[in-house]
């Protein structure tokens, strides 16, 4: 697990050293570079060590004869399978390290090699016989890999895009696209980041760049529409049971300790309750502890914790979080995520990251992507309870949705009814993607200068979720539909980012057994009626559970792995809101209206609109603007100097 950079094109040695020196947090134990200056190509990294500790894991790695070169972020978990096989094939290995098994594999079968891994990975390999840089990102985009397209025809690369911005001739043009999609979504969509010309290689695929240009294509998609899994349903609960157990066991593999985050929700007890079969010992995990409150209707995770803990025998360590911490952290964690993510759960991972750090841990298991494979979204359940009103003339749902949209209270209850109904009156193809919104499209729309509105024209942020389903056209259970771009973008781009970004900024790989690609695959096949079931979300990974987990965890609601973030951003952080949003700042930008905004701030404190998060949005928004384009004084960002620090 570590960190990558590099370009095909006209750098020096010294942007090649400045690229990775953005990067050192990511590998904190060993660091290497490699450049050919006749073939106008260059590789970094930084080395977080977990495999074979020795020097010979030292990268970018080469093979016998120097004609290939990789620079290799992640874990193969599958490697020694491969090895075995390989070697059987007459190869020869110098190390016991993973990469090197890529390397060898790569030779054997090319390209197509990317398809045989079971891993997290992201990866750059320079191929100097067919004068090719290839790069390519894990199946379900557990890692991260950003890229530019120069002007001059070059190509650069990087695990984080803080590092892509120490060359020169990278455009600092905003894609306001993106902008409305992290106010609309509070993420992103892959390839979009908030730069025009920085885009993130999207899970699943590969991409080269040669003399003939950039080229792009997936090498793996989760097979929606293929056809089901066999057997009774007790008969693959058990083959769930059987797959994580098997996920967790190999993703064990490491030269230094292993311990796990656990919230006592569902999901990460089902992988600690593994870990635990597995290794026989005690399993050293964090939870946090803090007062949910009644504004955000979220159970308190400390006792469910401690019950695992006991039920368990765990080494159980409790991290508190207080808004203080978010006042001084929040600039510093945009950074980190290189996107305005406006969630306080990447707070709780940057917490336990930096503990495990102290306390000898390098990895940590998590319990992230249950919900997205296994359907555990409250809005899986308002999607299947749509035919007890989809058959209401279209008028009609347009009533509705507008009635709920005017519902008074700001509490829970009032909020879910209001979103399960707000997009009733519109058409099914739209109506899907819609549910991902957090936010109003009308309401954020509210919030710009007339400039930025003029640029977005009719754009909406659900449209670039309508082209991901093109890609699934033989899929049409809505469910499936909708898990599919659960995994594709609130997955990958929000969920594995933030868990990434902030693990990593203390040097500390996160796993997801959940995710192992087996596993995911079965479930993908499942009956949507086995992943729901009425109001129970992930009914079949429940009854999977259910002989080794406590009957409290299996009945336990979807709790979000957060903070109070309503009654923070109206009591605790309303100074912190007001300093980073003031009129003096926003009018200077030209991105926001002052005068919409501080309406904003001011009904939302007064309960008349649940806005805490499009609010928490604008403030991360800012303070991404002051870390990555800090001299913008305009929504014209092409004459935005070059960026050379980013907070301390």
């Amino acid at each position: 697990m570590c960190g990558i950079t590099g370009f095909i094109g006209g750098f020096s040695e010294e942007h090649l050293l400045a690229m990775s020196a953005r990067l050192a947090h990511r590998g904190p134990d060993d660091q290497g570079h490699w450049l050919d200056p006749a073939e106008q190509v260059g590789l970094a990294h930084r080395r977080l060590a977990i495999v074979d500790l020795s020097p010979a894991g030292r990268q970018p790695m080469a093979n016998e004869d120097g004609s290939l070169r990789l620079s290799f972020n992640g874990e193969i978990y599958n490697f020694r399978e491969l090895r075995d096989e390989l070697e059987s094939k007459g190869h020869r290995f110098r190390s016991r390290t993973d990469c090197e098994v890529v390397l060898h594999l790569y030779e054997e079968e090319g390209c197509s090699a990317v398809e045989r891994l079971d891993g997290i990975f992201a990866f750059a390999l320079w191929d100097g016989r067919r004068r090719r840089l290839l790069l390519a990102r894990d199946h379900l985009g557990v890692k991260p890999l950003y890229y530019a397209e120069l002007p001059s025809g070059a190509l650069a690369f990087a695990s984080e895009l803080k590092a892509l911005l120490v060359l020169p001739g990278i455009s600092r043009e905003l894609d306001f696209e993106a902008l409305h999609q992290h106010l609309t979504m509070i993420w992103a969509a892959a390839p979009h980041t908030l730069f025009q010309h920085v885009r993130k290689l999207e899970p699943g695929f590969l991409l080269s760049a040669d003399e003939r240009g950039v080229h792009k294509r997936p090498y793996w998609d989760l097979p929606y529409g293929l056809g089901g899994e066999a057997g009774s349903r007790a008969e693959q609960a058990e083959r769930i049971r059987e797959l994580l157990g098997a996920a967790v066991e190999r993703q064990l593999m490491s030269d230094v300790p292993v311990g796990a985050f656990l919230s006592g929700g569902l999901d990460s007890s089902a992988v600690v309750a593994a870990m635990r079969s597995a290794s026989g010992r005690p399993v050293r995990c964090y939870t946090m502890a803090l007062d949910a409150g009644p504004t955000d209707a979220n159970q308190a995770d400390l006792p469910y914790a401690r019950l695992m803990a006991r039920d368990l025998d765990l080494d159980l360590v409790e991290i508190e979080v207080s808004p203080d911490m978010v006042v001084g952290f929040a600039e510093r964690m945009v950074y980190l995520l290189d996107e305005p993510q406006a969630d306080p759960a990447c707070i709780n991972v940057h917490l336990i990251a930096e503990r495990a750090r102290s306390d000898g841990y390098r990895v940590l298991l998590s319990g992230t992507g249950g919900d997205d494979i296994f359907s555990g979204y409250r809005r899986h359940v308002a999607l299947c309870f749509e035919p007890t009103w989809r058959w209401l003339p279209r008028p009609l749902r347009a009533l509705l949705a507008k009635s709920v949209s005017h519902a008074p209270g700001n509490g829970a209850p009032s909020r879910r009814f209001a979103k399960a109904f707000q997009h009733a009156g519109l058409d099914d193809e739209e109506r899907l993607p819609a549910y991902f919104a957090w936010h109003e499209d009308g309401m954020v729309r509210k919030l710009y200068t007339h400039g930025v509105r003029a640029k977005l024209g009719g754009y909406q942020a659900a449209t670039v979720l309508k082209r991901s389903l093109e890609r699934i056209p033989t899929e049409h259970a809505p469910l499936n539909r909708m898990l599919y771009l659960e995994a594709k973008h609130f997955l990958a781009d929000h969920n594995l980012n933030y868990t990434d970004k902030m693990a990593m900024a203390h040097g500390v790989e996160v796993r997801v057994p959940l995710l192992d690609r087996t596993l995911a695959e079965f479930a993908v096949r499942l009956p949507p009626r086995h992943k729901l079931s009425g109001f129970e979300t992930k009914s079949i990974f429940r009854e999977a559970m259910r002989p080794i987990l406590p009957a409290s965890i299996l009945r336990r609601s979807k709790t979000g792995f957060g903070a109070p973030l309503r009654r923070w951003i109206c009591q605790d952080l309303r100074e912190m809101v007001r300093d980073v949003l003031s009129e003096e700042t926003l009018r200077c930008r030209g991105i926001f209206d002052p005068r919409a905004v501080e309406d904003l701030i001011v009904a939302n404190e007064a309960g008349r609109v649940d806005a805490s998060y499009l609010v928490f949005s604008l403030v991360c928004v800012e303070m991404w603007l002051r870390s990555f384009a800090p001299t913008v004084a305009s929504v014209d960002l092409r004459d935005a100097p070059l960026l050379t620090n980013g907070p301390s």
